[in-house]
């Protein structure tokens, strides 16, 4: 759930009150602001029919004279395509012009070329310093796009708290995507307190105009009970209400909701459906679902080819958890020919962002050489990263690491201590591990009692090889 940056251009639409009939009369003796107001009247179809050809030939006889207002709405045209060819070159040539003039519209209309790359090289700087001086003149839409820039550090240096600010002026006035984006900075904490009722407050403002990312935010609010008490059905209803409006991240909201059966009957079929929507406009964590769902034969046949296809799209979209899945693929041959330096590839990729399970992977790939030379000491590197955030996996293999001195220099204390992270949460090897450790006197005491307590953890969880192992020395501890 991401601040929204204002997309459209801005068209004025202002018509003076005098009649169609005036305005024709003084526009066809050459006054600009009469040739400009005729032009509105046809592009929005005032007293006249609507015709944006009309309007652009009005418009261009107004802005050839300098008319500010004219040539902002020449550009919106050539941008549109309106009445006109679609030209984002033409369009950033009259909003200039009339930026250049001091017009406020069409500064931030400007600002949008440049910050989108329409018409002119995609200009971060150049984008945000039109914006401000559209903000500055109290343009809303503008001051939104200059909150999502300082938001995200583009063209001026990252500032949550600039951010908040220009949100906040413009959501005064009344604009839905600042009053979202504000709901946002207070929902995640960004240049203000946390604070989920003020998020809720704020997401409500944009929901009265009908916004549909705030309706999908507050969903997020019932589901997770920040700022109103946790509502699943109500969660789904605002979802509903934004997936109506076509909102992607609700699609994928909503799909969850189906396929955890919360607020809803569990549906996995139905949760496809809605994966399927967002993961086509592009949704990263839809089209990873909709790969979980292909490998799982959950809400469709099992289609292995299909689930390696998603999890590609999410993965080139630098999603972890797709890049992760996409290694495994690669590295069982699931869906895919099997391929280890692909798999070392894509899980390098995740382990980079600092994704656990990918770190572990990757790992025990350079532990036992498969798609990379073997080489003990990157694997150790991989392990600690991944043991660090609590992989029981790679907390255990490191200990083993630790255990042989391969890729460290032996250290049975070091060993033990991973083996007991590992072991507490569970890990069968570890248990087995620190068992052995404590039987022998590895890296701590000799303490048969002890080394009894974790044996008897691995039976009671491991499989039948983990169970014969432990249940070997459990019977020789007896014998003590």
């Amino acid at each position: 759930m991401d601040e929204q940056f204002s997309k459209s251009p801005v068209m004025d639409g202002e018509i003076n009150d005098n009649t169609f009939n005036e305005n024709y009369d003084r526009a066809v003796a050459g006054d600009p602001q009469a040739q400009c107001n005729l032009g509105n009247c046809y592009y929005f179809g005032k007293g006249v029919q609507q015709d944006y050809a009309k309007a652009v030939e009005w418009y261009i006889k107004a802005a050839e004279q300098g008319y500010t207002k004219a040539q902002n709405s020449l550009g919106i045209c050539y941008a549109k395509g309106q009445g006109v060819a679609q030209d984002y070159a033409k369009a950033v040539e009259w909003f200039k012009k009339s930026a250049e003039r001091g017009y406020a519209s069409a500064q931030n209309n400007l600002g949008s070329r440049y910050y989108f790359g329409q018409g002119v090289a995609q200009d971060y700087p150049k984008a945000a310093e039109w914006f401000i001086k559209a903000a500055e003149q109290g343009v809303a839409e503008a001051q939104c796009n200059l909150g999502v820039c300082y938001a995200n550090g583009q063209g001026v240096l990252q500032d949550y708290t600039k951010a908040v600010e220009w949100y906040t002026k413009s959501a005064e006035q009344g604009f839905a995507q600042a009053q979202y984006n504000v709901g946002v900075c207070y929902s995640k904490g960004y240049g203000v307190a946390q604070d989920h009722p003020k998020a809720v407050a704020w997401y409500t403002k944009a929901i009265e105009q009908g916004y549909a990312e705030a309706q999908n935010g507050l969903g997020i609010c019932y589901k997770n009970g920040r700022g109103v008490p946790q509502n699943y059905a109500k969660a789904v209803e605002w979802f509903m209400k934004a997936v109506e409006q076509g909102s992607m991240q609700a699609q994928y909201n909503l799909g969850n909701s189906y396929a955890l059966g919360q607020g809803v009957v569990q549906d996995y079929a139905k949760a496809v459906e809605l994966y399927t929507k967002a993961a086509e406009q592009g949704c990263a964590e839809a089209q990873y679902n909709l790969g979980i769902c292909y490998a799982k034969g959950q809400g469709v046949q099992r289609d292995y080819i299909k689930a390696v296809e998603w999890y590609t799209k999410a993965a080139e979209q630098g999603y972890t958890k797709a890049q992760n899945n996409l290694g495994f693929c690669y590295k069982n041959g699931q869906g895919v020919a099997q391929d280890y330096a692909k798999a070392v590839e894509w899980y390098t990729k995740a382990a980079e962002q600092g994704h656990a399970s990918a770190q572990y992977n990757l790992g025990s790939l350079y532990y036992f050489g498969e798609g990379v030379a073997q080489d003990y000491a990157k694997a150790v590197y991989w392990l600690e990263k991944a043991a660090e955030q609590g992989d029981a996996e790679a907390q255990s293999n490191l200990g083993i690491c630790y255990e042989n001195g391969q890729g460290v220099a032996q250290d049975y204390a070091k060993a033990v201590e991973w083996f007991r992270k590992a072991a507490e949460q569970g890990n069968v090897s570890a248990q087995n591990w620190l068992g052995f450790c404590y039987y022998n006197g590895r890296g701590v005491p000799q303490d048969y009692a002890k080394a009894a307590y974790w044996f008897e953890k691995a039976v009671e969880h491991g499989n039948v090889t983990d169970r014969d192992y432990a249940q070997k020395f459990l019977r020789k501890i007896k014998k003590q």
